[in-house]
């Protein structure tokens, strides 16, 4: 009788041994990071924040680099459709260029949450970012007071863009209408930098030298701050012509410090990192996401610098 008993017993066991085995492990979820390029410090700290959470959250985390080609990134989404991947969070380089793509995405039950780049209404669960524009108005009136304060009230801005980028533009509108309030302050040109920092160096090269009176420079994002401060070096202009603008780097760190870069909107690509894959990963759960998840801005100036030292420390 016992040994009967004992046999029973280690039938169960071995058949919910065999009966786990055969169970497939649960599978990682797996999202998708679509950037506009990796070339530049801001992007690569918003791929550092996504994959931390992605780390954090135990799924995997597929990054795409477009090189700052737009259909590129429709392609990326096309082929993550086909991966069937859990979700997307896309920094768009040509927003309404993407919304077919998205529609696609979302008909095929897979999450899409903008990032950075704000999307057209559309079926997308959130926006992570920054107003672009509030941060426009905010460095155009950091600009408008140093002017009165130091420039007797008048100056002549150049503007290095990246005329294809829709956040770029944003900026650049916010900034020149907010500028225009100021009667002594006037646009001298704007040049396409091309969201690369050896094209922008070219064309702030050309900006100074068509417009001479040039006394400030506004760049509209990294790569176009860094060639404009290359420029005004390369020409011994350092003295004379001043950049304001957005997204710290190393380089524009250093501006700081020498007096060339007078102040620079700050964003927090790797906390938008962490929030995009973040709300990715509540939607795939099941839970409710804001539509909006706001990031903060800050104007970063020689006074208050130091606390970002160490982020760009080279």
């Amino acid at each position: 009788m016992l040994n009967q008993l004992r046999g029973k017993v280690l039938r169960k066991i071995t058949l919910g041994l065999l009966l786990t085995a055969s169970l497939p492990a649960l599978a990682a979820q797996t999202y998708s990071l679509i950037l506009i390029n990796q070339q530049a410090t801001y992007f690569n700290q918003m791929r550092e924040g996504a994959q931390k959470q992605a780390d954090k959250l135990g799924a995997k985390l597929i990054v795409f680099n477009a090189n700052d080609v737009p259909s590129a990134q429709n392609n990326a989404l096309d082929d993550y459709i086909q991966q069937k991947v859990d979700g997307i969070a896309v920094d768009a380089i040509d927003v309404n260029g993407l919304r077919s793509s998205v529609k696609a995405a979302a008909a095929a039950g897979i999450t899409v949450v903008g990032i950075d780049a704000v999307l057209p209404p559309g079926p997308q669960k959130a926006q992570v970012g920054v107003d672009n524009a509030v941060g426009g108005k905010l460095i155009a009136d950091y600009l408008a007071k140093y002017v009165q304060a130091n420039l007797g009230g008048k100056a002549r801005v150049g503007v290095v863009g990246a005329l294809s980028s829709t956040i770029q533009n944003s900026r650049q509108k916010a900034s020149i209408d907010e500028l225009a309030k100021s009667p002594g302050i006037s646009i001298a040109g704007i040049v396409d930098g091309r969201n690369s920092q050896d094209v922008a160096l070219s064309a702030a090269e050309n900006l100074i030298t068509a417009n001479p009176d040039i006394n400030v420079i506004y760049a509209t994002g990294e790569p176009a701050m860094l060639g404009a401060i290359a420029a005004i070096n390369a020409q011994g202009m350092n003295k004379k012509i001043k950049v304001v603008g957005w997204d710290l780097a190393s380089e524009v760190i250093r501006g700081i410090d020498n007096g060339v870069v007078l102040g620079v909107v700050q964003q927090d690509p790797a906390a938008m990192g962490r929030a995009a894959i973040q709300a990715l990963n509540d939607v795939h759960e099941g839970k409710t996401v804001q539509t909006t998840i706001s990031v903060p801005l800050a104007v970063v100036t020689k006074a208050n610098v130091d606390p970002y030292r160490a982020a760009f420390k080279k």
